[in-house]
């Protein structure tokens, strides 16, 4: 029998559920809007040897990959951000990179999983995303049912090591008034992307078709409404094409890692 958090509303669950939901395989949709006032985290995991370049990549790019936890070598528990989860199987779907090639979408690592990985917790847009619909802002892939669209631009990344390549933004469309509003409440995170790095005339960064996402769904634009990039934690997917090493495992768009961090410990007043 199924335990009784199974029923409620998918905003309402506690990290905690959350995450056992998605371990159990019951939940392998995107994670937008579940666990409202929890931070959420994208995911990198690289071989220890990358670690060291990796992090310092972040370190030189914190809009694009704001570090959130980073756990021991071999460890897949995140001690900071989750000390009871499981990076291995906590996270709805995953993707394998090997040689810079997607070679597997899955929902558990454990089977790539080795003494020699470090995973990365990099901050996430759906965390704001709650400041936002606090702010009567609309957040349209929520509405639609869909994944938030996801770009790779002409925008580089300031190179560390091996790592370099393209930023990658997400996308929200919302009226000029609104998107003011956005860059005032959004700037209140700076540890997970803060403020638009690009608002209105997608082709200026490189987005040749906003209706033709690299990641994610395309949504609508209504009449009145301009397009507004924020700095996406997917970069170190367009960073994995780019530089091919062995492996990189990350998690699929959009299906990312619930922590136990509330929004408000990452918000600057």
């Amino acid at each position: 029998m199924k335990e009784d958090f199974h029923m409620n509303s998918p905003s309402q669950l506690n990290p905690d559920e959350a995450r056992k939901l998605i371990r159990v395989q019951d939940w392998n949709n995107p994670t937008a809007g579940m666990a409202n006032g929890f931070i959420q985290a994208n995911l990198a995991i690289l071989p220890k040897e990358l670690a060291f370049e990796f992090l310092l990549f972040c370190q030189r790019n914190p809009k694009s990959c704001p570090i959130i936890d980073v756990t021991e070598p071999g460890s897949p528990v995140p001690i900071l951000s989750a000390p009871n989860a499981d990076i291995r199987t906590d996270l709805p779907k995953y993707r394998v990179y090997k040689n810079g090639e997607l070679a597997e979408e899955l929902s558990d690592i454990t089977s790539y999983w080795n003494d020699d990985m470090v995973a990365f917790l990099i901050g996430c847009s759906f965390t704001f995303e709650d400041a936002l619909l606090k702010n009567n802002i609309p957040i349209r892939h929520i509405e639609e049912n869909r994944n938030v669209p996801m770009y790779i631009t002409n925008v580089g990344c300031v190179g560390a090591g091996r790592f370099e390549g393209p930023m990658v933004v997400s996308m929200r469309p919302m009226t000029e008034k609104e998107a003011i509003r956005a860059v005032q409440v959004t700037s209140r995170f700076p540890s997970v992307h803060g403020a638009p790095v690009h608002i209105g005339n997608p082709e200026a960064i490189g987005i040749n078709n906003v209706q033709r996402p690299d990641f994610g769904d395309a949504v609508t634009i209504k009449d009145g409404e301009v397009p507004v990039f924020w700095a996406c934690g997917v970069t170190p997917q367009a960073v994995a094409m780019h530089v091919k090493p062995e492996i990189i495992i990350t998690h699929a768009p959009g299906h990312m890692f619930i922590t136990d961090l509330k929004n408000e410990e990452f918000s600057v007043l």
